[in-house]
Formats: structure tokens, sequence, C-alpha cells
């Protein structure tokens, strides 16, 4: 059968919140019976945006990270619920039972991903349920994915091998797959948040003018290995992007018809921006 699947785009969200204010809005103050009691108004974030800055000045990043439930198949706030106050529903949704669940503090600890809140004015842990009210009234997007302005979260409603098939075609990725619960929330470009960037600037003499060198070839090597390669863009500007963290020592070489071939040596700790490269005029011998 179909199941209900997020897919996050971390490369098209720009940190809005917007997701964020419609799950607000929509559980705030409104009781939906078998499926969510009243959001606390202060203190919750059922849809929450993570930030990372990236870089340095002028090469910066801010990247945003949409964290939420992730109505895992393998959760373990199910089999740590008593009395089945935590339910795992046939189209993948991850029910919290707001009568059952009553107290049950230690729901709160279960969940590896800190997505269940608690409320302390109704005693009773809470979590984001997929908008499962609507979409058991025929919606087919919750209010996050409809309320996106770059379509950054998307509603995918598929049974399972489908859903296995675009993860494949996209290069989908889960958060924590180390925690072995098998998330229906799916991300894509999820290094953009965990890993880190190389970046530098490319300028030379050109016609008697410093200008910035556009359509440079630029490799990225690691132990004598070529990691990657890029062109520079029309400001001079290049970028690898997708290196771990703390990745050790990587040689840049940069070449170009019209100039001399330069090299640049960088230990990689955190996201480095090289500044700016100025090449040599290439000298032909006669």
């Amino acid at each position: 059968m179909k199941k209900w699947n997020l897919v996050i785009d971390v490369a098209k969200c720009f940190g809005c919140e917007a997701c964020t204010v419609a799950c607000h809005d929509e559980y705030y103050g409104n009781e939906f019976s078998g499926y969510a009691a009243p959001m606390a108004k202060h203190g919750q974030r059922w849809i929450d945006i993570m930030q990372r800055e990236r870089g340095q000045y002028p090469m910066v990043e801010v990247v945003y990270l949409p964290v939420t439930c992730n109505h895992c198949d393998d959760a373990p706030c199910v089999k740590a619920a008593k009395d089945g106050a935590i339910a795992k529903r046939p189209d993948g949704i991850v029910i919290i039972d707001p009568v059952k669940a009553k107290g049950q503090r230690h729901l709160v600890d279960a969940c590896p991903y800190g997505a269940i809140h608690w409320n302390e004015e109704q005693q009773l842990p809470q979590a984001w349920p997929f908008d499962a009210h609507l979409l058991d009234q025929g919606w087919t997007r919750t209010r996050g994915s409809q309320v996106c302005p770059t379509q950054a979260m998307r509603t995918v409603h598929a049974d399972d091998e489908e859903m296995q098939r675009m993860v494949g075609d996209e290069k989908l990725e889960v958060l924590h797959p180390e925690y072995q619960t098998r998330p229906r929330v799916y991300y894509k470009n999820l290094d953009r948040f965990f890993k880190v960037f190389i970046g530098g600037s490319l300028a030379g003499e050109l016609n008697g003018v410093t200008e910035c060198v556009a359509d440079a070839r630029v490799t990225l090597q690691q132990g004598g290995r070529t990691v990657a390669e890029t062109r520079s863009d029309a400001y001079g500007d290049f970028k690898f992007q997708g290196l771990e963290q703390n990745g050790g020592i990587y040689r840049i070489e940069i070449t170009d018809a019209r100039f001399a071939s330069s090299s640049v040596e960088v230990e990689l700790k955190e996201s480095a921006y090289l500044g700016t490269i100025f090449l040599e005029k290439r000298s032909f011998a006669r």
C-alpha cells in the first residue's frame, strides 16, 4: 500500500520558517480528537529549523535544516510507550494518542532525534503527527509542504518500492542512519549541512588589467588522487562541496591556457576560503 513520506531538499531551504509557523497555526489552540491535543503556545517547535554557518568572508554559506518527527518504521517511542500510547499506522504515520499518552514523560527521552516534546500544562508528550487529520480528509500535502515557497519540503505518497527507487534516483538520505529507526523523512543535499567546502577566487592580468579568471579548470586532489573537478565561474570563484570535516590535506591544481599552472595546499578542518589566487601570465618559449 502507499505510505506517507516527507522529502526535504536542504539546498532549497532558506530558513523562512513558513513550515514552522504553519505547524504552530494548525495545532496551537486546536484539538484534533484521536490525533493531537493542542500544542503549547511557547517552548515547542514541532517543525524546527536548525542553522549552520560555513566558510569565511566573502565566501560564506548559511545552511538550514528542517527537523521534525521522522515517523520511523522501527520507532523507539512505539516500543517504549505503555498501553499502546503510540501507534504506527499502516500508511506510515506515527501517532501519539493524546489520551493514552497522558503522564508518560519518559517518551520524550525515547526519541533519539529529540522530536518528542513535553507539554507541562497537559502532562503530555507531543510530536508532529504528519498532519494526519488533514490527509485523512483528502489533503495530498502537509501544511508545511503546502506553504514552502521554494518547495524544499515535499509530501510523497508512495509504496515502499517506489519510495526506494526515489531514494536511489535522487540520492536521498535520512538523519542518523546509525540509529537504525528507518525514518520516513528523507533529505536531499544533506551534506550541505553536515559536511564542509573548499572555495577560492581566481584573478590574473588580461589585456593589461587584473580581472577575474573565468572558466579555468580547477581540480581537487588528495593523496595524489583527483577527488573532484570544476570550472571557475564568471567571477573567478570555484567551490568544492561535500567534503569531510577534518578531512586532511588537499591540493588545488589550477590550469588555464592563458596562465601558468598554479597549485595550493590546504589542511581542511572547517570550510575554507582560500582567498584570491593570482595567476601568473604564461610564458611561451621561442
